[in-house]
């Protein structure tokens, strides 16, 4: 079939415009996969005995990311874990503030805080790793929230915004650039876990498949907005090459 000059043209326009529009995420994941390399590594968030099945603040079907969890890790060289860790009596606590009940919110010294049942209480069995995970190169373990007065969602930063965990510091001075996340829960602790990946300046993805949410009062959508709208990447499991 021939075509004229604005027939071209304008099968061009339309052809770019269907491709500017695809998502970043998307576009990248029919273009390729991408394969971990040595500036590469998965976080692996909060997969805590207290966060799945029969845990104190069990995420509706944590478990499930075990799994997908074991089967993409062995593709990274480097892999990092990260643990909720309170003590007894923790500001997030719904039981310690008199009269309040979980999933309230509060404002403490540092701003808006939800309170949570106890969880993850620091020695604790509730507090371990699922001892089903099975990442045995996992060359680090960031333990979080052990701080009484101060919540901490994300690997990176405490729920103040100003007391760090260093683990920027460790991932630049390991050579790391892109980071992968996974874990428990997406709209949580992941998703603050990946803006703070991309403010400290990494290219970041968030795993979907290989998270779980909570979604409280639809605080899902709302972090895949925040995320998007600050370049973190939405893919699948299968958008990696396992080698």
């Amino acid at each position: 079939m021939r075509m004229n000059r604005r027939s071209a043209l304008q099968f061009l326009s339309a052809t770019v415009a269907f491709v500017v529009a695809q998502p970043a995420g998307r576009a990248w994941a029919q273009a390729r996969k991408l394969k971990p390399d040595a500036a590469s590594v998965l976080i692996v968030v909060d997969v805590q005995n207290c966060f799945i099945a029969g845990g104190t603040l069990a995420v509706p079907h944590g478990e499930d990311v075990v799994p997908v969890i074991n089967r993409i890790a062995p593709a990274f060289q480097n892999v990092v874990l990260t643990q909720d860790w309170h003590p007894a009596g923790h500001a997030s606590f719904a039981s310690t503030h008199p009269g309040a009940k979980p999933f309230e919110t509060i404002r403490l010294a540092y701003g808006e805080q939800v309170l949570w049942p106890d969880h993850c209480v620091q020695g604790s069995s509730d507090a371990a790793l699922d001892p089903a995970l099975n990442i045995p190169q996992a060359e680090l373990i960031v333990r979080k929230g052990f701080h009484r007065d101060i919540d901490s969602y994300s690997a990176f930063e405490e729920a103040d915004r100003k007391t760090p965990t260093g683990l920027a510091g460790y991932l630049k001075e390991r050579g790391i650039q892109r980071v992968f996340v996974a874990g428990l829960a997406t709209d949580f602790c992941v998703a603050w876990t990946a803006l703070d990946a991309r403010q400290a300046g990494f290219d970041t993805y968030v795993i979907e498949d290989a998270c779980r949410a909570i979604d409280l009062k639809g605080s899902l959508a709302a972090a895949w907005k925040q995320m998007a709208a600050q370049g973190v990447q939405r893919i699948q499991s299968t958008d990696i090459d396992l080698g």
